[in-house]
């Protein structure tokens, strides 16, 4: 024996305990991603807790710091972004895969400006998601070699200009909500254009409609 008295066995945490604490986390979670999405990662955490109905010490205890509260709720985009990247390498014409890439990133940052400012940022907060952007960003690079190699991607186009090309598609954020999944598709096919070695060989794809973003219906040029 060695004289130590038994630690006390902890008592079992009642069920209906662990349900309220899952129910706290999804509301956390689905607040942070409407506050983020609204007011971007600036948005003050004691309005995530208001808009989740739970105190702010209930949410300091799912998410200690602001950071683990970012990751967890873009958690799902995270992984979008890496199926992108990876199809978009596996996909055996790498100019159709390097469309494929702008087209669809265009549009999972239109369903999230927090994740849009998450990706996007040089901040502590956003860390996690700089360790995500690195490889893509590499990824990327040898996705455009391919696609260069094959004469459809202009010879000139560096990674940055894809950098470029998201820090512009931020400014959607202020379109109206109905019209940013519009403006954003109309945007990506301008950027593929752009980025198109010759723009009339094969024949460039349709423009997709035009937004409505100022009320009235969208005047063509004459």
């Amino acid at each position: 024996m060695t004289g130590r008295l038994p630690h006390p066995a902890r008592p079992a945490v009642p069920p209906a305990v662990r349900s309220d604490a899952r129910d706290n986390r999804v509301r956390i979670l689905a607040a942070a991603r409407a506050v983020f999405g609204e007011s971007g990662l600036s948005a003050p955490v004691r309005e995530i807790a208001r808009r989740a109905e739970v105190g702010p010490a209930t949410l300091y205890r799912h998410f200690p710091a602001k950071q683990d509260l970012i990751t967890a709720a873009f958690a799902d985009q995270r992984r979008a972004c890496r199926a992108i990247v990876h199809d978009a390498l596996a996909e055996p014409d790498p100019w159709h895969g390097f469309r494929s890439l702008v087209e669809r990133t265009c549009e999972l940052h239109a369903h999230s400006r927090g994740f849009a400012d998450a990706f996007m940022a040089a901040f502590p907060e956003a860390m996690d998601f700089a360790a995500d952007r690195e490889p893509a960003l590499g990824a990327v690079a040898e996705l455009a070699r391919r696609a260069q190699r094959s004469g459809r991607l202009r010879p000139g186009f560096v990674v940055d200009d894809l950098v470029l090309m998201l820090m512009a598609h931020r400014g959607l954020k202020d379109a109206p909500p109905a019209a940013r999944l519009a403006a954003s598709r109309r945007f990506a096919a301008y950027v593929v254009e752009a980025f198109r070695a010759a723009p009339q060989t094969p024949a460039a794809a349709p423009l997709p409609p035009p937004p409505r973003l100022r009320g009235a219906p969208p005047a063509t040029a004459r």
